[in-house]
């Protein structure tokens, strides 16, 4: 495949298409876990099908995430919870990231909105608890993948009751209006560039495209959507924890058509004092010493939030 430059890209970048790795979750248990492991170290980003997850649980959530995007701009506005949850529109974070998108942050164990007359907190939280099942079991085949004796050691971060995790609706709206224009070149940045701090996350998108991955600098990966899967990829947290072997893979979402697209991530993350260190077993010949410092979820996610979406963190905990 030829990499070309899209007309419309920043200076330098190029535009070249992939498939993401397509796992069969209800294939054969090694040959499954081989394909992640190899998926992780290779794109850091894998789509999984037969994943367990009931469609009713997932059109349901789907359908109330969009009325909610739906209502009027103050009734949105009123959703607002504790920092830093609650509606926010075109500000990411708190240090001047702007973005064409709107977007709703909830805490994943208590996902609910007040004045919630849609059944919303309890659609939600059934989709929750079921994508929470989905991420432990995936944590685990990467553990036995990895040849790490406790299989648990990455899923039991979620399973603790004062784990971390959060979800994530990010509502992009379509660059024209006008079906007679042709935009197929152009695109407004609606996520900037950024890597997830996280362990791990477990994205679910409509079919419309927009997630784009760079796999080496100034190259973007537009990664097809596929209704039938959901979209799994490795965090800052889960890089630490193998070693370096997974990588974190920085990517961004791109509006570029005349249909809404909604994106709903759930983000893995720990309890805030959990020690991040890579297990003794990831110390190996081909890397005889660990890479990154023993830290907490907590000390990582404080420098996260001082710094620009785009800055990079993990550098900061390096050995």
């Amino acid at each position: 495949m030829v990499v070309v430059a899209s007309p419309n890209s920043m200076i330098g970048e190029k535009i070249l298409p992939i498939d993401l790795p397509m796992i069969d979750l209800s294939a054969e248990r090694s040959m499954v876990m081989k394909l992640i492991v190899k998926a992780c170290e290779e794109y850091g980003f894998f789509n999984v099908i037969n994943h367990g997850v009931p469609y009713d649980i997932i059109s349901k959530m789907e359908e109330v995430g969009f009325d909610f995007f739906a209502k009027p701009m103050e009734q949105k506005k009123l959703v607002a919870l504790d920092k830093p949850f609650g509606y926010g529109c075109k500000n990411i974070g708190f240090n001047g990231d702007m973005g064409e998108v709107e977007y709703l942050l909830l805490n994943a164990n208590v996902p609910s909105i007040p004045n919630d007359s849609s059944n919303f907190s309890s659609i939600v939280s059934a989709y929750t608890e079921a994508v929470q099942e989905l991420a432990c079991e995936i944590l685990e085949l990467m553990a036995e993948g990895l040849g790490v004796p406790n299989t648990s050691i990455f899923s039991t971060f979620i399973t603790q009751l004062d784990n971390d995790s959060i979800l994530r609706f990010n509502h992009y709206p379509p660059k024209h209006s006008n079906k007679d224009i042709d935009n197929s070149n152009s695109y407004n940045l609606g996520f900037g560039e950024h890597s997830d701090p996280q362990i791990l996350t477990i994205l679910r998108s409509n079919d419309v495209p927009g997630l784009q991955i760079s796999l080496q600098h100034g190259v973007w990966n537009p990664v097809v959507p596929d209704p039938s899967a959901f979209c799994v990829n490795v965090g800052d947290l889960l890089q630490v924890m193998t070693n370096g072997r997974f990588v974190s893979v920085r990517h961004r979402a791109v509006t570029n058509s005349y249909k809404s697209r909604m994106s709903v991530a759930y983000f893995v993350a720990p309890p805030l004092d959990a020690s991040i260190v890579a297990p003794s077993v990831m110390v190996t010949p081909n890397r005889p010493s660990l890479l990154f410092k023993p830290f907490t979820w907590e000390e990582y996610k404080k420098v996260t939030y001082s710094l620009r979406l785009g800055d990079t963190r993990i550098h900061l905990f390096r050995n």
